[in-house]
């Protein structure tokens, strides 16, 4: 049986507290769906700056009333301390996935993003010091390795950021490791590459290229793509972030913890493969489609040009075993994507 599989029935015989920051988001939401669909106890915190109540509603709708009962929501700020202590008492593992994300968003604004990936990371890990929390798993990035040229990326060779963003998740893993050194604090952090699926927000100026590109397709608007198409990225569908994330909360391997790892697949696939990718599976769901202008435009300022993870190291020390390929994710989560867009 595969470590997560033996993790989950693990947990279903012995139920855990989790706290989830950032639970009406994206991530966020699915980690909320897996852990009360396997029976856990659910705190979940979140100021809804980028999250939606709509995400907790659907989360309801997906699950038994006595699962929806064992989840206890407050509304919260991580920049504020308070808030924070009070999210983590009584808690046994935390997953931390409350951010500001987007890499244009902090060149915009960056010192609101300082303000919610530095202070608001360093809240929650006082906190969860403090609550004696067995384990901190954080959203780090891939965004981290910025302009180091090495295909794939390995975790211990990173390079100067090229956003304000990526410096917040390099501060974040900087201070990850401090607390492990100074105070034996416990803590894991997850380089997400590219994550799609489910719940993923198709709307504003900072949406993801998959659920954007999707409503566009289905409303017959032009699709943009920065650059010449051949940029490429390790895009990783979310059940697979479900399992990194449990697997790292609940290993019991030492040598696993206060540790970072590559959340991806070890596959590269470019913007153009994408949008055909995309376009065909809608084709098969929505009779009559029209063919969608594609429209080459300048490269984004902030962005790398090629993004490829090696996982070597969370298969070995977490046993982590990928089990959505591109194309199995986008086919599963192609008719929520559709059947969502169309409300």
């Amino acid at each position: 049986m595969p470590v997560y599989e033996q993790q989950l029935e693990k947990l279903n015989k012995t139920p855990k507290t989790w706290l989830i920051t950032g639970v009406a988001g994206f991530i966020g939401s699915n980690l909320l769906e897996t852990l009360l669909a396997n029976n856990q106890k659910v705190v979940g915190l979140d100021n809804f700056s980028t999250g939606h109540q709509h995400n907790l509603d659907q989360v309801k709708e997906l699950v038994s009333d006595s699962q929806w009962n064992a989840f206890n929501f407050i509304k919260g700020d991580m920049r504020d301390l308070k808030t924070c202590e009070n999210a983590c008492s009584g808690v046994d593992y935390i997953l931390h996935q409350a951010a500001l994300g987007s890499v244009p968003r902090s060149i915009e604004d960056p010192i609101t993003t300082n303000e919610n990936n530095i202070s608001g990371f360093l809240n929650m890990l006082v906190a969860a010091k403090n609550a004696d929390v067995s384990r901190f798993v954080y959203a780090a990035s891939s965004s981290t390795y910025g302009d180091h040229p090495d295909l794939p990326k390995v975790e211990d060779k990173i390079g100067n950021p090229l956003s304000p963003y990526a410096v917040t998740k390099v501060v974040n893993e900087l201070y990850a490791d401090v607390f492990a050194r100074t105070y034996g604090f416990k803590s894991i952090g997850l380089r997400y590459f590219n994550i799609f699926g489910q719940r993923q927000d198709p709307d504003g100026a900072y949406a993801a290229v998959i659920p954007k590109w999707v409503a566009s397709i289905l409303e017959n608007e032009t699709v943009y793509i920065n650059g010449d198409g051949e940029t490429s990225r390790d895009f990783c569908y979310i059940k697979n972030v479900m399992q990194m994330n449990i697997l790292a909360a609940t290993s019991q391997n030492d040598d696993a913890t206060n540790q970072v790892y590559n959340v991806a697949l070890n596959h590269r696939t470019t913007l153009t493969e994408l949008f055909h990718f995309i376009q065909d599976k809608l084709k098969s769901r929505v009779p009559g489609l029209k063919e969608t202008e594609l429209v080459y435009r300048d490269f984004r300022a902030g962005d790398v040009r090629h993004s490829q993870a090696d996982i070597s190291k969370a298969q070995s020390l977490l046993g982590y075993e990928p089990s959505h390929v591109i194309d199995e994710g986008l086919e599963e989560a192609m008719d929520w994507y559709v059947n969502d867009l169309k409300k």
